[in-house]
């Protein structure tokens, strides 16, 4: 049994969250929950923003678990250090990943702060991934035990200080395993469908955030290799490369379809081409990462590592090849699809998460 520590748990008013608190209460920590208020959609954006009802089951949940409850109001904040990062990186046409962004910057970033000041030792959270002590005394990040729902990847750019106060109490179960705990303690929300929206904004669709925020620019779409005019589109921050669906031309050719391979800024034109293999643009052998970011002894020397290139991939084989400035050229074993700039790739030891970088 682990020492008894007062832990905050960070409640979604989801399924999850809730488990992990019913964990950390039945091992006898000095449990207390709070819903970090982060986003209430003041400006009427398309979508489900269900705020309220979350902060409902959550504090349904903590009286039947027979906890204190409270809602931490941290709506600046995650406004500055997310919301601006994510829309700056939209203007700028990259793809920002809020996700990973959200938790340095929020739940263990100015939540973790909030949590300390008051006199918590730990924030739990109902990731799927698991912590354990590493030989150099330090503490392990691991992927989650249920392979179909490991999240560590949205985990790869926490530091060491983040990750000793990280507890996550389910990382060791399968998500039927939650589910089953969560009826046979009949809370509330144990039958809540899990949420599928931007990191705790709910249900929006990132087009219709983007469409609120981000002021249109239409442009040419442009067929790469020669360059051939396709049609418009009405603004670059609405795609990716590797997308498929929405780009709004037809292929006009049997059993094809076109993908993005690239945004190019000096004409504000979308590239496109068939979905091919040799695609343009579309698969990579080597890439560049920036803003390295490790969850315990920095990589400063050339090795063979693994990558999740994006979340719910498998791990790769690839070469790390340090540069100065907390850069690194990766080399993949084999080239990778759609690795798009401003998303993060996670690089792991087997299953240790050691850090993480940002494409640049």
């Amino acid at each position: 049994m682990p020492a008894r520590e007062k832990i905050l748990v960070a409640m979604s008013g989801g399924v999850d969250s809730a488990v992990a608190a019913l964990l950390l209460k039945e091992q006898g920590h000095e449990v207390a929950g709070a819903y970090m208020k982060n986003w209430i959609n003041e400006d009427q954006v398309v979508g489900n923003c269900p705020w309220d009802q979350d902060i409902t089951d959550a504090r349904r949940v903590a009286e039947q678990i027979g906890m204190e409850f409270r809602v931490v109001n941290l709506m600046q904040d995650y406004r500055a250090r997310v919301v601006d990062y994510l829309l700056d990186g939209y203007a700028q046409g990259l793809t920002p990943n809020p996700d990973v962004m959200c938790n340095r910057e929020i739940k263990f970033g100015v939540f973790r702060a909030w949590a300390r000041e008051h006199g918590f030792a730990a924030v739990a959270t109902g990731h799927y991934a698991r912590r354990r002590a590493a030989p150099d005394g330090a503490t392990a990040l691991l992927e989650g035990a249920d392979g179909n729902k490991d999240q560590s990847y949205f985990l790869a750019l926490l530091g060491p200080d983040q990750i000793r106060d990280a507890r996550f109490p389910i990382g060791h179960l399968a998500k039927p395993e939650v589910r089953r705990l969560a009826r046979a303690a009949g809370l509330a929300n144990a039958e809540k469908k899990d949420s599928q929206g931007i990191c705790f904004i709910g249900e929006v669709k990132m087009a219709d955030f983007l469409r609120a925020y981000v002021p249109e620019r239409p442009g040419p779409i442009v067929r790469a290799g020669d360059e051939r005019r396709l049609g418009t589109h009405r603004g670059l921050h609405y795609f990716t490369l590797g997308q498929r669906k929405g780009i709004g031309v037809p292929s006009n050719a049997d059993h094809e379809r076109y993908v993005v391979v690239g945004k190019r800024a000096a004409d504000n034109a979308l590239l496109v081409a068939f979905d091919h293999p040799e695609a343009p643009g579309l698969f990579q052998s080597e890439i560049r990462v920036h803003a390295l970011s490790w969850t315990g002894t920095p990589v400063t020397d050339a090795r063979p590592l693994e990558g999740r290139v994006r979340y719910r991939d498998p791990r790769v084989a690839l070469q790390f090849m340090p540069e100065a400035g907390g850069a690194a050229r990766i080399r993949f074993a084999e080239p990778q699809r759609a690795l798009a700039s401003g998303q993060v790739l996670a690089l792991y030891s087997g299953a240790q998460l050691l850090g993480g970088g940002i494409y640049i």
